[in-house]
């Protein structure tokens, strides 16, 4: 460990004095002994006072109880515990009182507010017998408690008998609480033996029980009579905001009296009030000054009435509280002092003013008049802890503060004159002269050895500043400010730098731009070679910080600082500042873009005024982006259109300064939506909100149906059909079809009506109609507002008749055992007036009914038949289709399907590897006496599951096949038969082989 030298530890000492004295102060209450009420029993045998002080030196205390100064070091039951007070063993008589804690350090004394202190105690009951109290039955009777000695709150009961409960009051009868008495209105014979009064401090919770009073009730009853009010409550009570009233109100009398309440003025009592007891007690809780007033009690019974009166007067007490406090006051000497102090309270209060704990005096120099304290002329003498104190009836409140007088030579230890200070030519520099002197200090300036005494541009103010204005390059040099008061003088040099000023050459210009181009605002300028400019930029006020816009980039360096704004947008319209700083100054220019773009959309789109093809809209302007709106355009929507479609308007083209329109040709009985986009020089904006959904009215059809045409059908029928006209063109409800025909050459049309707006055929049916006969066919349209147009007229031919001949050269062959082939001449053509659209070829097994048949349905002269049984004989015909029927079944022809082929699959199958070869063997498959003969045999073989198959057949029981190395095979062997394919022998997989085998 490294020993310190004297000179050292000399610093040292200095440096921690120098310090504590920077924080060093006076004593502040940081917590005050308040008002208390201590519970005193026989458990509690200590009492805590609190006070503390924060202060530098730490504070020592002191007490007082009464005014006079309590010595704890002689007395036993007083000790301190930092700056608290402990009360050991408290007794009442010795203890109760005011207290005051006192704190002390070497700058001054202040005082604690006052504190009473209480104990809440309760006393026993003399034990001394009390009398017996003798009535009559009818007779009214007042027991009295006469309580112990007590303080605190206190609760009255009364015991009957001795009994656990206590009495219960009711109307006949009541216990005061201000007094603990018992009164009963009418004594009855079963109110006869001991009451005892308890007594119960809230507090402590204590309770003491009386002596008990006999009361013995004679048989001759007493008569009735009117009431006596024998509790009753004060003729006027000063009550304060807040605060909770009890009135007590109990009459005597025979029969027992009914207690009401009211106001005298006869407005009803107030909802919050609380009556209890039978109406015995009246409580007004949180008294406010409308509560006020006169208050009756009216007792009543059959013999008469009795009114008790008081009057509730609203006390307005506010409680003191400082509206402006003291500061503390470090003060030159010589320098005059004023304290002020303001509390606000009712009543007003009054002041006084203490220095160090003790009265301070008026006199000389110090002047009070209430919360304002001036010393003039302060010493070093009138240092210390000052206190104004403000009082009322109801209280005081402290407030404290410490005067420091201070007596120095001058010092500009802390705030010396700036060693530097740099200025642009031409500005105006302030050299402050700031010494720390006390009394303050005269101030001359001098440069180099020259005194200034001031001139045109030169001024020295009051304190001591010195101002030099329009300054020159010859102004630069050092400044030495000169110090000087009785006890010293002190002094401080500067150099004052004078620079040529800063200057915005290119300053930025106004521009317009156009959404989506880029632009750069120019920012450059000449300054002093010495002199490093920054360049900051400034959108409407707010600094750009390029590193996080994406938009801005700073181009440039040295004395150029350019903003490039690329990809502009409408919120890039505002005030550019370009501002630079130097050291010597800051200079600025401005310039406003404003950024072109496509219009806003258009606002309160309104439709009127709506026909069956038309509507009325009106809408307002939005922001046109600073380049006017050229025209608008108007876009609706239906739900039968893809997206907004643009409409025809009235004008036409709707000019920029035109708000409204009206749009035509819209169809009947659509609900349509309406938004309207706005366009300028730039572009197309967005658009407007659309309208509402709006439905143009009911009209008759307009629009025929289309692509009709008719034929075909079955024999005697007239068969036309039509595309349905759209659900968007049938132009109101009830929509539907007028179907017109008549044969050709008639001239009476023969028409029906199709209620369903779906309907695109009709069938009319008449057996007298020969085929192919000419009609002439047009198909109308209607609604509930009447008939539409018709369709052009067209000619139609009815239904031909069904094929009259059979095919011919039927023949058929047997392809396996489960499939047959079929083949027919076709009809030729002329040889009848029909035309041919399919055949049908009907099949059946031998000994079954043809109704029974199946059917197989081609347009050409062949069909191949599958999924037959083997070795069973069929029945085949076939049969002409055209568009009216089927025709005659040409003669059936016998026909058997092969034996099937053998449900054995080959067996024993061996395989053997060699290169790239695999040589398969497998057992020959024996058919059975109904299965096909085997003809040979299917190897069928492919790479994995999903590789592509070969096939290889061989009529003998073994085969040789050559495969590349490297894959699995999947190899299956299926017997061949005229019958088919037999069953297969099942996957047989084959690992693939290396290619060095």
């Amino acid at each position: 460990m490294k020993m310190l030298l004297p000179w050292e530890l000399l610093i040292l000492l200095l440096l921690k004095e120098c310090l504590a004295e920077n924080t060093r102060h006076g004593p502040v209450f940081t917590q005050e002994p308040s008002d208390s009420i201590f519970p005193l029993s026989i458990d509690d045998k200590q009492v805590f006072i609190n006070c503390n002080a924060r202060g530098n030196p730490t504070p020592h205390y002191r007490w007082k109880m009464d005014g006079r100064e309590i010595n704890t070091e002689s007395d036993p039951n007083f000790s301190l515990v930092e700056g608290s007070l402990l009360i050991s063993d408290p007794r009442v008589m010795d203890h109760a009182g005011v207290y005051q804690c006192i704190a002390t350090n070497t700058f001054g004394t202040v005082v604690s507010r006052e504190a009473k202190v209480q104990f809440a105690f309760l006393q026993n009951f003399s034990m001394k017998s009390r009398n017996t109290v003798s009535v009559r039955e009818g007779q009214a009777v007042v027991l009295l408690c006469g309580p112990p000695p007590h303080y605190g709150e206190i609760k009255y009961s009364w015991v009957f008998n001795g009994q656990r409960s206590f009495l219960q009051q009711d109307a006949r009868r009541f216990i005061s609480q201000r007094t603990g008495n018992l009164y009963v209105a009418k004594v009855e014979a079963s109110d006869a033996g001991n009451y005892t009064c308890a007594v119960r401090n809230m507090m402590t919770n204590a309770t003491v029980l009386s002596s008990p009073t006999p009361v013995v009730v004679r048989s001759d009853v007493m008569g009735e009579y009117e009431p006596k009010i024998e509790v009753q409550f004060p003729d006027t009570l000063h009550i304060s905001k807040g605060s909770s009233v009890k009135l007590e109100c109990f009459a005597l009398g025979n029969p027992v009296p009914s207690i009401s309440w009211r106001k005298a003025d006869g407005n009803p009592l107030p909802g919050k009030i609380k009556i209890n007891h039978s109406s015995g007690v009246l409580e007004i809780p949180y008294f406010r000054p409308e509560d006020a007033g006169v208050y009756e009690c009216v007792a009543e019974n059959s013999r008469g009435r009795n009114v008790a009166r008081g009057q509730l007067l609203f006390q307005n007490v506010e409680h003191l509280h400082w509206v402006q406090t003291l500061r503390d006051a470090h003060m030159a000497i010589d320098a005059n002092l004023l304290w002020e102090c303001k509390a606000s309270g009712k009543p007003r209060p009054a002041y006084r003013w203490l220095k160090n704990g003790q009265p301070l005096t008026p006199e000389g120099r110090i002047h009070v008049e209430d919360g304002r304290l001036t010393i003039s002329s302060i010493t070093l003498l009138d240092s210390g802890m000052f206190q104004c104190v403000a009082e009322t009836e109801h209280g005081a409140a402290y407030a404290s503060a410490e005067l420091k007088v201070v007596a120095s030579p001058p010092d500009f230890t802390r705030r010396p004159v700036k060693k530097s200070t740099v200025m642009q030519r031409g500005g105006e520099v302030v050299l402050e002269c700031r010494p720390h002197a006390s009394p303050r200090a005269a101030i001359s300036w001098w440069r180099g050895g020259e005194l200034l005494q001031g001139g045109k541009r030169q001024t020295i103010t009051e304190d001591g500043t010195l101002r030099i204005t329009n300054i020159s390059k010859s102004d630069g040099g050092r400044y030495t400010c000169l110090a000087k008061n009785h006890f010293g003088t002190s002094s401080s040099t500067g150099t004052l730098v004078v620079k040529d000023p800063t200057k915005i050459i290119v300053p930025p210009l106004s521009l317009d731009a156009s959404v989506g181009q880029s632009l750069v605002l120019p920012c450059e300028v000449s300054s002093d070679s010495s002199l490093s400019p920054i360049f900051k930029w400034f959108f409407n006020g707010k600094a750009i910080d390029v590193s996080r816009q994406e938009h801005f980039e700073m181009i440039g360096g040295g004395f150029a600082g350019d903003l490039m704004v690329r990809n502009i947008q409408l919120k890039h319209s505002g005030k550019y500042v370009c501002m630079v700083h130097t050291e010597v100054d800051t200079v600025s220019a401005a310039a406003d873009l404003i950024v072109r773009g496509p219009p806003g959309a258009p606002e309160s789109l309104v439709v009127t005024d709506i026909t069956d093809t038309t509507v009325q809209l009106s809408w307002g302007s939005g922001p046109d982006n600073h380049s006017p709106v050229t025209r608008y355009i108007v876009q609706a929507r239906t739900p039968f259109s893809i997206g907004w479609q643009t409409v025809r308007t009235v004008p036409e083209s709707v000019p920029g300064q035109t708000m409204r329109a009206a749009v035509r040709d819209l169809n009947p009985w659509v609900d349509y939506e309406f938004r309207v986009v706005a366009i300028n020089s730039v572009g197309v904006g967005e658009p407007s909100t659309p309208s509402k959904q709006t439905r143009t009215k009911a009209a008759v059809p307009k629009v025929a149906p289309v692509s009709v045409s008719g034929g075909g059908g079955a024999r005697g029928e007239l068969v036309i059909v039509w595309e349905p006209v759209s659900e968007e063109q049938q132009s109101g409800e009830d929509f539907g079809y007028v179907v017109a025909f008549r044969p050709l050459g008639s001239s009476t049309w023969i028409q029906t009506v199709l209620a369903s707006p779906d309907a695109s055929r009709y069938i009319y049916r008449n057996e007298s109609i020969a085929p192919l006969s000419q009609f002439e066919v047009k198909v109308g349209v209607y609604n509930g507002m009447g008939e539409g147009p018709f369709s052009r007229i067209l000619t139609v031919l009815s239904a031909e008749e069904e094929p009259s001949e059979a095919p011919s050269g039927v023949w058929a062959r047997a392809v396996s055992a489960s499939e047959i082939e079929v083949y027919w001449q076709p009809i030729a053509p002329g040889s009848s007036s029909e035309k041919i659209i399919a055949y049908e070829v009907l099949f059946w097994e031998e000994g079954s009914e043809q109704s029974e048949a199946e059917a197989a349905r081609v347009i050409d002269t062949k069909a191949l038949l599958s999924g037959l049984k083997g070795s069973s004989a069929y029945q085949i015909a076939v049969r002409a289709q055209n568009s009216a029927g089927l025709g005659p079944c040409s003669r059936a022809l016998n026909i058997t399907t092969k034996k099937p082929p053998p449900s054995q699959p080959p067996g024993n199958i061996e395989w053997n590897l060699s290169n790239s070869k695999i040589f398969l063997n497998w057992e020959h498959v024996k058919a059975m006496e109904n299965e096909s003969e085997v003809t040979g045999y299917k190897v069928v073989y492919r790479q994995n599951w999903h590789g592509k198959t070969s096939v290889l057949e061989t009529n003998k029981t073994s085969v040789e096949l050559h495969i590349p190395s490297g894959e699995d095979y999947l190899i299956e062997i299926k017997a061949l038969t005229e019958g088919g394919d037999g069953t297969s022998s099942g996957p047989i997989r084959i690992p693939k082989m290396s290619s060095k085998l």
